[in-house]
């Protein structure tokens, strides 16, 4: 799980050679016994999110991966929680995987009732006379997380039944689309609907990255819109060790902070990493600090 140990076996094992007159072979397995094994990393990154648990009263589910090497990290990635905004993520893949330029140059309209009605709405309750195209109204619902933009792509895709089967055709049938904005927040005790899990969410950001389901072209618009994020700078960003770059979509609605990232440490492969939590009372205001503190955690792990 962890890079630059290995790196580093060269190394140290040449400084023992020197130091003692030992052989290589017992240089490198001295160097490799002081160099954590998989299952201690995660035995530590679980008891840092443990007590960040107990800290703030909440539930936290991660799902790591890097990329390059296949390493992950894990914690509570199998238990469900609401995803809220961060689904407008595979919504937008799914469009632009579907449509071609002339048909994102069309402009698209849309009523004040649909603005009214989805709530946060900071760029189409400026455009109802006028409409716009259906690329920028595609931007809108990942760059400043616009909720009417989201119904409209959501439309565009056969509804949140229609990015139900395509995430379901792509091999999640963990993740339950059941509602559009903003009662896709809305998740009932019990109920799986409007829930995904940690790990599934890393698997369908991991799909992205084949170019079979979405096009090369595709992909850099997708991760450039996903780029600075200003409702992510105090989430995995924050948490991200310095000089990583951080590709991301948040979701937050009361007790649900959520978010999801394409994260790039330099001259590496791409670590994708879904933060989901949830606090005891949905009037906290920690959300932020928990995915912030969780995400130190889980990409510390990978340095």
């Amino acid at each position: 799980m962890n890079r630059r140990p290995v790196k580093l076996l060269t190394a140290a094992a040449l400084t023992l050679v020197m130091a003692t007159g030992c052989s290589p072979a017992d240089a490198q397995t001295e160097s490799a016994s002081q160099t954590p094994s998989p299952d201690r990393t995660q035995q530590e990154v679980t008891a840092q999110l443990e007590a960040v648990e107990n800290e703030y009263d909440a539930r936290v589910g991660v799902s790591a991966i890097d990329t390059g090497d296949g390493s992950t990290v894990d914690h509570r990635s199998d238990e469900r929680f609401g995803f809220a905004s961060t689904l407008k993520v595979f919504a937008v893949a799914e469009l632009l995987a579907g449509t071609t330029p002339e048909e994102l140059d069309e402009v698209v309209t849309w009523t004040q009732a649909d603005v009214d009605a989805a709530g946060w709405t900071p760029v189409t309750e400026k455009h109802v006379n006028t409409g716009l195209p259906l690329e920028d109204v595609a931007e809108s619902a990942l760059r400043v997380s616009d909720n009417a933009a989201m119904n409209i792509v959501l439309d565009e895709i056969g509804g949140p039944q229609g990015l139900d089967a395509a995430l379901e055709e792509a091999g999640d049938p963990d993740t339950e689309v059941i509602d559009e904005e903003p009662e896709l927040n809305d998740v009932e005790p019990g109920s799986s609907d409007n829930t995904t899990t940690p790990k599934a969410y890393t698997a369908d950001l991991q799909g992205l990255l084949d170019p079979d389901r979405v096009s090369v072209d595709d992909r850099a618009v997708l991760l450039e819109w996903m780029s600075d994020n200003e409702t992510g700078d105090p989430l995995i960003r924050a948490g991200a060790p310095k000089g990583w770059t951080v590709k991301d979509k948040s979701g937050h609605s009361d007790a649900i902070q959520n978010d999801i990232a394409v994260v790039y440490p330099p001259g590496e492969d791409p670590i994708l990493i879904t933060v989901l939590t949830e606090t005891e009372d949905p009037e906290s205001e920690d959300g932020p600090a928990i995915v912030e503190a969780a995400a130190e955690a889980v990409l510390g792990s990978f340095e």
